[in-house]
């Protein structure tokens, strides 16, 4: 395996966690924050190097993204494989999928190793630590342990090839125990959570003093992947208004930076329900149309009463044809 370089934000999914989390000083806040293992105490972030490989499979390259990092912890190598779920639903086969990757990554541990050395007695494959991010609204029931999707496991017990992965379910965590955390992934967990905009702007009010603890890289990349969450409501180009709110922080502090996102939000609200309401009554307009063409009402006197143009008129009598 190689070690991976800086990852781009134009690559599929990293406009998501897969963008925050290649960030080795968030990864570790992600382990330190919510993974409640002895081990992680003793991660030393510049022991991590990022694994520039991705093990998903194909029908499933649309519905999460994966990240790998390889680590030296007591002079022993572990993997740390983290996968990301992105689709809404709860996901059942999750623990065989885990199997498959964690079988290809020791497939590629296995394939870069001398036969001589992997040969030897004292040879081991690294231990994986698999690790699922899943942001759907309805909670995680699939089993974390391999060997329980197995019929016969009670049985057969040890026999049978087990595992656990560790999930964060992100929706479930509690907002006052995110906001304490006062760092990257806090936030981002919380407004990953279900919210209305005006949740959302409470949330965002909510982040400031977390955000004016971090330091400005980190304050970078959390702005980046924020902005590219609401790329879809903002009117904006996305790493501009990046640039344009980093240098507002610089002049003006978080505080009022986070009111004008707070009023932008607001407008894009009010121009959404507005937009809504016309639509509604443009297509109620378009359906009295289509019953009086229906009726054989003369379309010259369908423009009189609608105020409709001949040439749209005609446009739904074509279609009825």
């Amino acid at each position: 395996m190689q070690e991976n370089t800086p990852f781009s934000i134009h690559q599929p999914h990293d406009k998501g966690y897969k963008y925050l989390l290649s960030s080795k000083q968030i990864f570790v806040q992600l382990l330190r924050s919510f993974v409640d293992q002895g081990w992680v105490s003793k991660v030393d972030e510049s022991k991590l190097v990022a694994i520039d490989k991705s093990y998903v499979l194909p029908d499933f390259s649309e519905k999460e993204a994966d990240l790998v990092y390889r680590l030296e912890l007591q002079e022993q190598d572990i993997i740390l494989y983290i996968l990301m779920e992105l689709q809404s639903t709860v996901d059942f086969q999750m623990p065989y999928r885990l199997l498959l990757y964690q079988t290809e990554i020791w497939r590629d541990v296995l394939k870069n190793t001398s036969k001589e050395i992997a040969s030897r007695k004292g040879f081991y494959l690294p231990a994986i630590i698999p690790i699922v991010i899943y942001n759907g609204e309805a909670a995680w029931t699939a089993n974390q342990s391999f060997r329980k999707t197995v019929h016969g496991d009670e049985l057969f017990g040890k026999s049978i090839v087990d595992f656990e992965y560790i999930l964060l379910d992100v929706q479930r965590y509690r907002e006052s125990d995110l906001l304490k955390l006062s760092n990257v992934i806090g936030a981002a967990f919380l407004l990953e959570q279900k919210a209305d905009m005006d949740l959302l702007n409470q949330r965002l009010r909510s982040l400031v003093g977390a955000m004016e603890q971090m330091t400005e890289p980190q304050l970078q990349t959390f702005l980046t992947w924020l902005m590219h969450k609401l790329a879809r409501k903002l009117p904006l180009q996305v790493e501009d208004e990046v640039a344009f709110i980093l240098s507002e922080i610089k002049q003006k502090g978080v505080e009022k930076v986070i009111s004008n996102l707070d009023k932008t939000l607001d407008e894009i609200e009010s121009n959404a329900l507005r937009q809504g309401i016309e639509q509604g009554m443009t297509q109620g307009k378009a359906d009295v149309v289509k019953a009086m063409l229906e009726k054989g009402f003369d379309i010259a006197l369908i423009c009189e009463l609608s105020g409709w143009q001949p040439e749209a008129v005609a446009k739904i009598k074509g279609k009825l044809n």
